[in-house]
């Protein structure tokens, strides 16, 4: 690996890092809705897959690191894997700890990116002689996925119930772009359609606000006051391990393992069940949710490492929530990545390595860093100056623009109509993973049931 490579890694993973220590610390700014578009762009713009992935790794770590702020603040998850801490993390602001608060989950990052990075490189390398046989059945593997992923949830009835007839709709728009000559028949929109699911419930509320009744019908709100402790300020480097007390290091780690091991099961349930687990044992309620928070994000880091890293190293194929959503431009972003060739085919085991190293290092210092140092500065900064609002607007005219690129105007058509239905499917109970392992999916759902 060349210098001029590295540093080109270097530039990358540093914007990464100031882009989304800022992006991540908005409310409701999802890691799929965020980070998978600006991915998919910098795929389709041709730059170098090493540089990429660097980019990646430090837009996800730099991101779960934040998510901190306005959760251990304002008591707002960030993103959908923020929401368990909520409840915990108001339990410290409420005893006067929310410096404390913000200070255990950005340091609960650290652990889980320390632990998971190795752990996921190692389990990657064990998985490439079982490739090939896991990849022979890479369709009726992720349908499989899909049932495991809906029993998983807790609406899961709804979630089993939602699979056929989200995988023939998904396949009918295909069908109907080849019956009239958008496309040539055999392409794979996929794309467009991922990201229609992505911000599925962003379109159906689109929908309802041209519903007058639904508007007129919807609570108004006056300005929201948010209250801003200032806390203690720190003045050199902060140390995770001194932050954490040992149990709360070895709990994080124990986690951080677990989650790396269990990569493709739902982040979101491992997360939640595994953070009230290990906290359940203790009494006193500020050492409880000191313990959960840091506990959470631990598991949460190691699960969007190692669900990146192993089925990008081992498999070629995204074979985890984490890969079919937020990481699935790595794999699949025709025409420049598909699923016989994209970083599982073009980079070298070294290549991941430094990309890994490089965008988590860069990543971890930067973000760590100003999230414990800055915490109060950025989110006074975000709720001020960034609206929600507007971020959504730029995703979902990106998300349009692609539509047209992969099949014309009647896709971007296709697209809201996916978004419709993801997103009713969302609020009734189905989670991401279920839809997108659908879309997989699809193809191999449709044969079957043509078959019988």
């Amino acid at each position: 690996m060349d210098i001029s490579l590295i540093l080109q890694m270097i530039i990358a993973a540093a914007i990464a890092a100031v882009m989304y220590t800022i992006i991540g610390a908005a409310p409701g700014a999802d890691e799929t809705a965020t980070i998978a578009p600006i991915t998919l762009v910098l795929v389709l713009s041709g730059i170098q897959p090493a540089v990429i992935l660097a980019f990646f790794i430090s837009a996800i770590i730099a991101c779960k690191l934040i998510d901190a702020v306005p959760v251990s603040i304002a008591g707002i998850p960030a993103g959908v894997m923020s929401t368990p801490m909520v409840e915990h993390a108001m339990i410290l602001k409420k005893n006067g700890l929310t410096d404390t608060s913000i200070r255990k989950i950005a340091s609960g990052a650290i652990i889980g990116t320390i632990i998971s990075i190795p752990v996921s490189l190692f389990l990657a390398q064990a998985l490439i002689p079982f490739a090939m046989v896991i990849k022979k059945y890479g369709d009726p593997v992720f349908f499989i996925g899909a049932v495991l992923l809906a029993l998983m949830s807790k609406k899961r009835w709804i979630a089993l119930a939602s699979i056929l007839p989200f995988a023939i709709l998904i396949q009918g728009l295909r069908y109907m772009y080849w019956g009239i000559g958008v496309v040539p028949e055999g392409t794979n929109v996929f794309i467009s359609f991922f990201l229609g699911i992505t911000i599925g419930p962003v379109i159906l509320t689109l929908f309802e606000m041209l519903n007058k009744d639904k508007r007129d019908s919807m609570p108004r709100f006056d300005k929201k006051t948010i209250y801003l402790k200032k806390g203690d300020k720190i003045n050199k480097f902060p140390n995770p391990f001194k932050i954490l007390t040992k149990k709360e290091v070895g709990y994080s780690a124990l986690a951080s393992l677990i989650g790396s091991v269990t990569f493709i099961l739902s982040p979101v349930g491992m997360t939640t069940f595994f953070g009230e687990l290990f906290a359940s044992g203790t009494k006193d309620p500020v050492e409880k949710a000191s313990i959960a928070v840091s506990t959470m994000e631990a598991l949460a880091q190691a699960t969007y490492i190692s669900g990146t890293l192993i089925p990008l190293i081992a498999l070629g194929i995204p074979l985890s929530p984490m890969a079919i959503g937020p990481a699935n431009p790595l794999f699949n972003a025709p025409p420049v990545y598909n699923l016989e060739n994209n970083m599982h085919h073009l980079l070298s085991t070294s290549d991941f390595v430094w990309a890994t190293l490089i965008g988590a290092v860069i990543a971890s210092v930067f973000t760590f860093y100003i999230a414990v140092k800055y915490s109060q500065e950025i989110c006074t900064f975000v709720f001020k100056r960034i609206p929600h609002e507007a971020m959504l607007g730029l995703f979902f005219s990106l998300v349009l623009l692609l539509a047209f690129i992969d099949a014309g105007w009647i896709n971007i058509a296709g697209v809201l109509l996916i978004g419709i239905v993801s997103g009713v499917l969302f609020r009734l109970g189905v989670n991401y993973g279920v839809l997108f392992m659908t879309l997989y999916s699809a193809p191999w759902i449709i044969k079957m049931l043509s078959i019988l």
